[in-house]
């Protein structure tokens, strides 16, 4: 357990971030999921609809360090890869 003041001050602090981080992540993959779930169905012109909100929840997710800027831009990448083959 955290002892000095700035000990204290810093575990609430990163009690936020986890609960931010948390939130962020969540977004991002439940997008990912409902444009896979799109994309199976074969539903092209629903999945274009909701490609840009996906790219921006990935984009925040690569901004707040949630995960790696390598990683947002493969999987927006993929989804891109996977929509084209529907059409």
């Amino acid at each position: 357990m955290a002892r000095t003041k700035s000990a204290k001050k810093a575990a609430r602090a990163a009690e936020k971030r986890v609960v931010f981080n948390a939130r962020r992540k969540k977004a991002m993959k439940d997008a990912i999921k409902s444009i896979s779930r799109l994309i199976s169905a074969k539903s092209a012109k629903e999945a274009l609809a909701m490609l840009p909100s996906l790219q921006k929840a990935i984009d925040k997710a690569a901004k707040g360090g949630v995960i790696k800027q390598n990683a947002a831009a493969r999987l927006k990448s993929r989804i891109a890869k996977r929509l084209r083959t529907i059409g």
